[in-house]
């Protein structure tokens, strides 16, 4: 077993690898988050996405990674119907893809190692998780959802052999979202958290339902394989059905 903790992102990312060695697998995913790091982060000066917002890089020139991400931020923002704009409301005003690119990011990570090792692991990016099964673990990983006021305590734990949990909330970073359509900050729910096999659709569809409320259940629903759950200001759980096959507790 392979633990590994790495701050990057503006995060924590750990590591857990079955496989013992697993280290070239380590390596090359930690190189490749610190790579988007330098690259799409929009409070270094001379990334991409910085000079993309402040127009000293022109979208026709972008790298085809960014080229990428900019298509999967436009496909949210249609598919939410303007919950999710990278393009406003997001930080300052200006362009920031954030809320789609660490999923996105940890996402190809987890591919990379999923291709070199074979065997089971898990990655989490400070509360977005990745898990898969196998050879050596064939058992469900168990996922805790934090409690909104209590670091020390989950509430509630999930099961999930091979697929992605995210959580989007105010309590660990404040009031950093807000509404792209009327700038407003969300507050009809406390967290909102989103299963499914994709990180990069389950990060950003947390952002979406936690920026809609309890409407985002349903939005999330509609999505084939997602299902989401949230807790509410008086501490309540609330899901899709679909969630009952992933909540033991």
């Amino acid at each position: 077993m392979i633990v590994h903790a790495e701050p990057v992102m503006g995060t924590v990312v750990s590591f857990h690898l079955a496989d013992d060695g697993a280290s070239r697998a380590l390596g090359d995913a930690v190189a490749w988050l610190h790579d988007v790091d330098e690259r799409f982060s929009p409070y270094l000066p001379d990334s991409e996405v910085t000079r993309l917002a402040d127009g000293r890089l022109a979208e026709t020139d972008v790298d085809p990674d960014l080229r990428e991400v900019l298509l999967l931020v436009d496909r949210a923002s249609a598919d939410s119907e303007g919950a999710f704009d990278a393009r406003r409301w997001r930080a300052d005003g200006r362009f920031d893809p954030s809320g789609l690119v660490k999923g996105w990011a940890v996402e190809r990570a987890a591919r990379q190692v999923a291709a070199t090792t074979g065997d089971a692991f898990a990655i989490d990016a400070g509360g977005d998780v990745i898990v898969r099964t196998g050879p050596s673990r064939s058992a469900p990983w168990r996922i805790g959802i934090r409690h909104p006021d209590r670091p020390d305590r989950v509430a509630a734990v999930l099961q999930l052999g091979d697929g992605a949990v995210a959580t989007s909330a105010a309590y660990e970073r404040g009031a950093h979202i807000r509404d792209p359509r009327d700038g407003r900050v969300p507050s009809d729910v406390r967290s909102m958290t989103v299963v499914g096999p994709d990180l990069t659709w389950a990060d950003t569809f947390a952002t979406v339902a936690y920026v809609m409320g309890r409407d985002g259940l349903g939005w999330v629903a509609g999505h084939p394989g997602y299902d989401a759950l949230a807790i509410t200001w008086d501490d309540a759980l609330i899901w899709t059905r679909g969630m009952d096959s992933y909540l033991l507790a």
